[in-house]
């Protein structure tokens, strides 16, 4: 039996779209908060609420593969981590497969602490593991193009930093395969894009695509995270995107190991595919 973490999540989904794709829909159970929201993904759905501890060794009875997709409560995820990790302990969870962050060990990004922290105790657990540690998604560049167009200009503090960023979807497929298939137990990946991009060529690619003048505008940290704040976003998150944003002017978001590729067995999605399919 696999199960997934978070299955109802924009990774997530994808992950369990990719099982079924697989033709496993009948060996894969997706532990979510609310069961009700997952009656859509046409996979068994399980109560796994990190809040409610005791909702999480039941859900994981079964399991001899897990996908912990990373939590999304910056701050509590160290804790909610180690609780599903115990939890499968006492399971008999055989192997989980871990959603950590690129370069977690080394990285100066601010949310690069909470993941090496959860990889420890994936180590230390007795387990089985394997850490994918994902680059940033192409989509939280692409996510904005609308407003670049309206405006004429993507903004951020990359400089010029390269960026292996990776789609979820590219991730998502290849955590199925991982999830899937032997070999894995105790590697760690570094997950980002086959070829880098600046945000200048972002800006570049989506002129092209558009026939519209799109200029790439750097700012210093302090004044993209005030804009972020200013367009609605709390400013925790706010001072998150900006300082990852300046980790990577310095390589933060780099990588050229290929392992996504790899796992994969395909080439990675283009800019040029990132920026049609955001334009659709």
């Amino acid at each position: 039996m696999y199960a997934v973490t978070g299955a109802t999540g924009q990774l997530g989904r994808l992950v369990i779209a990719a099982l079924k794709e697989k033709g496993i829909a009948g060996q894969t159970a997706a532990l979510v908060r609310d069961p009700s929201k997952g009656a859509d993904l046409g996979v068994a759905t399980r109560l796994f609420d990190y809040d409610k501890p005791e909702t999480l060794e039941p859900a994981l009875k079964g399991v001899e593969k897990l996908l912990l997709i990373s939590g999304s409560e910056v701050g509590k995820r160290v804790p909610q981590h180690k609780a599903v990790i115990d939890a499968a302990v006492r399971a008999g969870v055989g192997h989980i497969v871990y959603t950590s962050l690129l370069h977690a060990d080394t990285s100066e990004i601010m949310l690069a602490p909470e993941h090496s922290e959860t990889e420890a105790a994936l180590k230390a657990s007795g387990l089985d593991y394997t850490i994918l540690r994902n680059s940033w998604y192409t989509e939280n560049y692409t996510g904005n193009l609308g407003a670049a167009l309206a405006n004429g200009a993507i903004i951020g503090s990359t400089a010029g930093g390269k960026l292996n960023t990776a789609s979820r979807a590219d991730l998502a497929h290849a955590a199925a395969n991982v999830l899937t298939s032997d070999g894995h137990a105790g590697e760690i990946y570094e997950l980002g894009n086959d070829q880098p991009y600046t945000l200048a060529e972002l800006a570049a690619e989506l002129s092209h695509q558009t026939g519209k003048t799109i200029v790439y505008t750097d700012l210093p940290k302090s004044e993209y995270a005030r804009i972020l704040e200013g367009v609605g976003l709390p400013a925790p998150v706010a001072d998150l995107l900006a300082d990852s944003d300046a980790k990577a002017a310095s390589g933060a978001l780099a990588d050229d190991s290929g392992a996504l590729g790899r796992l994969l067995g395909r080439p990675t999605q283009t800019l040029e595919q990132a920026v049609a399919l955001a334009l659709k």
